[in-house]
């Protein structure tokens, strides 16, 4: 069994596609630990505030066949790819964080993920895993959330 921390994201009726995902990741995975969600500001494109959370699963997949079950988890929720990379989306569902791997590649997978400097990724997975060190960086998520620009702001919860 793989150990898998992913993070979730939605600004097109965020609770519906969200809610939806977590009962899919459930039904798949058995017991999920869930985040708080949070509501934050878009990042790369002037759009709606998305809806993020952390999720922790334990999975029989390894992280490449991990990675096509949430694709099709995506695809499932009416996520566009003929769209820019930074747009508006139904679901985003991305692993951040597979056992103790550095994965870069083939094709977009990247763990650690990049966006784990960003708050919308970071807070809520410090949340869930505050002690868990990052492969290759050696800091604990509370460390690295910590140390982050947005450590401090306030960000809205939402209800799930």
């Amino acid at each position: 069994m793989h150990h898998a921390w992913l993070s979730l994201g939605s600004n097109l009726d965020p609770e519906r596609h969200l809610r939806a995902a977590l009962d899919e990741l459930r039904a798949r995975f058995g017991a999920v630990v869930v985040s708080t969600a949070y509501r934050f500001p878009a990042v790369g494109f002037e759009g709606p505030d998305f809806v993020n959370l952390a999720a922790a699963i334990d999975s029989d997949l390894d992280a490449h066949a991990l990675d096509a079950w949430l694709h099709a988890l995506e695809d499932r929720h009416g996520r566009r790819r003929d769209v820019p990379r930074y747009s508006s989306r139904t679901l985003d569902v991305d692993i951040v964080l597979f056992d103790d791997a550095i994965i870069d590649g083939p094709g977009h997978l990247q763990v650690p993920r990049r966006e784990l400097a960003e708050a919308f990724v970071l807070k809520p997975l410090a949340e869930i895993a505050p002690d868990l060190r990052v492969p290759g960086d050696g800091r604990t998520l509370a460390d690295l959330w910590s140390a982050s620009p947005a450590y401090g702001i306030r960000f809205e919860p939402v209800g799930l």
